[in-house]
């Protein structure tokens, strides 16, 4: 994790070292690798077995327990835009970056980008199910070196920006609040999940929510003390959270100001989903998004343990 926080800062640096020089090339090499990194996400669940027995069985509830926590994640982020923009200096920084109002021409454009994901991810599933690549996560690290690259371009692009520093400094100190907001949120869209779902307890659903996106170690935990069955919709619905925030993440902020997209990320602001949060709110916004990326990473094990053991 600090290796690809570390290829971002050595970008910015390189950006800032070339601001001079055009840079329009970037935001293609960062698309690019967007659908490389989609891509080999197809494969690799495509080559899990446990996932794709699964995915009719529990695949409902894991969406439903997905998009509630999301849901739930978002909106408490809305309540938090609403108290920062109040103050004149957030006001004018939120009117200051035309990503604050996406018109309907920009939203169909990413929706379109949007497809050109799931084309790719599917893509992905496909090829690994009819045998033609058999990746292992544990085993392959080109999505690593894909990620590291892509880190590295998001960097350059934020560091031939000369407006970037004086944007993170017009930040408001209350942002510093929306990890616990995002915690909150997503806790309380799973545990009214809980109500629909009576096969599932309070606790199950609190610990499969507070996996936040990061679905390869709170899976683990809850396989650990849940079993298979509740570690595999653990796994399904935070990965689908983090298809929802690269799909979604126009509209989130569209409908839901700003620090949506940062919100419904959860854990993975800091890594896979930061160069959308980009695009969508602001460069201004990657301290935001790095900050709550560490955060809520960190409180994943502490959280979904706690729910495991109750």
């Amino acid at each position: 994790m600090f290796t690809i926080i570390l290829m971002m800062l050595s970008g910015m640096a390189m950006g800032y070292a070339c601001r001079k020089v055009p840079m329009g090339w970037v935001k293609h090499v960062i698309t690019l690798l967007i659908w490389v990194l989609l891509l080999v996400l197809g494969i690799e669940v495509g080559s899990n077995r446990c996932i794709v027995e699964s995915l009719l069985t529990l695949g409902g509830e894991s969406v439903l327990l997905a998009v509630a926590a999301t849901l739930g994640s978002v909106v408490a982020a809305k309540v938090l835009w609403n108290v920062v923009t109040k103050s004149d200096a957030a006001r004018s920084d939120a009117h200051s970056t035309p990503t604050d109002v996406i018109d309907a021409a920009d939203t169909i454009s990413a929706l379109k980008a949007s497809a050109v994901i799931v084309a790719f991810f599917v893509i992905g599933v496909v090829i690994s199910l009819t045998g033609i690549v058999n990746m292992q996560p544990e085993s392959s690290d080109i999505g690593y070196y894909a990620l590291a690259a892509l880190m590295t371009a998001v960097g350059i692009s934020i560091g031939s920006d000369p407006s970037t520093i004086r944007r993170f400094a017009a930040l408001n100190p209350r942002l510093a609040l929306l990890p616990v907001l995002t915690i909150l949120g997503t806790l309380a869209g799973s545990a009214i999940v809980s109500a629909v779902l009576p096969h599932r307890s309070l606790t199950d659903c609190l610990a499969v929510g507070s996996g936040m996106g990061y679905y390869s170690l709170s899976s683990i935990f809850i396989t650990e003390y849940r079993g298979a069955e509740l570690g595999t919709v653990a796994l399904l619905s935070n990965i689908v959270r983090e298809i929802i925030t690269l799909l979604m993440a126009p509209l989130l902020v569209r409908w839901f100001g700003r620090l949506a997209a940062i919100s419904a990320g959860g854990a993975t602001t800091m890594d896979t989903t930061l160069p959308v949060i980009t695009r969508v709110s602001g460069k201004e916004m990657v301290v935001v998004s790095i900050f709550h990326g560490f955060i809520t990473d960190f409180s994943v094990p502490f959280l979904v343990t706690l729910w495991c053991s109750l």
